[in-house]
């Protein structure tokens, strides 16, 4: 299997429209896409909403999307072009409880690509991307936290140079190991060419690397 992994250091910053532009750019690969999601306390992992069930009861759920018309974000990978679109949902901090579970789902899929930070954790997919929007000072700890480990950043609205403080420190020590920093835009729905041919390549190296 090879993965593509899509992360953001803040939220609504346009994770899942990259995501969307990556299936709609490559359909010939016949992805499999998965969004993660993960509940703060009180709510279910199952439903996601509002309940009174212990975590050890409903951990985790993951769900099969079968409508392109929705309106949830699976939704929008399906209308992408996605093979298959699932959702997977646990309690805050309890994503490992997933793991089993979503690997034997995709286990026979030979390209995936998964919206998030926190998966990092436990995988190592073939292309970590992390998409920055370098003025928005707000900072998820799960972005933080593994934001060293993407391999490329998409940067939306700016540039390293003229980030928020915490943004262009971390940016400026990326771009001194040399890893690729392009830039996206809402005009172009997130994607271009160039971002495009980051995942064919780094794909193409993995099948050559086996």
């Amino acid at each position: 299997m090879k993965m593509v992994m899509v992360g953001g250091h803040t939220r609504n910053i346009g994770k899942t429209s990259v995501v969307e532009g990556i299936i709609r750019g490559l359909p010939e690969l016949n992805w499999t896409a998965v969004k993660i999601t993960q509940f703060g306390h009180g709510v279910c992992s199952t439903s996601g909403e509002l309940c009174d069930c212990a975590v050890a009861e409903h951990a985790f759920a993951i769900t099969a999307e079968r409508r392109m018309d929705s309106g949830t974000d699976t939704a929008r990978f399906l209308a992408a072009g996605a093979r298959r679109a699932l959702w997977v949902r646990t309690g805050q901090g309890e994503l490992h409880t997933a793991l089993p579970a979503l690997k034997e789902a995709i286990a026979d899929d030979a390209h995936v690509i998964v919206e998030s930070n926190s998966l990092r954790r436990f995988i190592k997919p073939t292309l970590f991307l992390q998409v920055v929007d370098p003025m928005n000072v707000d900072f998820k700890d799960s972005a933080r936290q593994f934001f060293d480990m993407a391999d490329a950043y998409l940067l939306l609205n700016g540039d390293g140079e003229a980030a928020a403080e915490t943004q262009a420190v971390l940016l400026a020590r990326e771009i001194k190991r040399d890893k690729p920093c392009l830039r996206i835009t809402a005009e172009s729905r997130y994607m271009n060419d160039t971002v495009l041919n980051l995942v064919r390549s780094a794909l193409a190296r993995e099948s050559l690397s086996k």
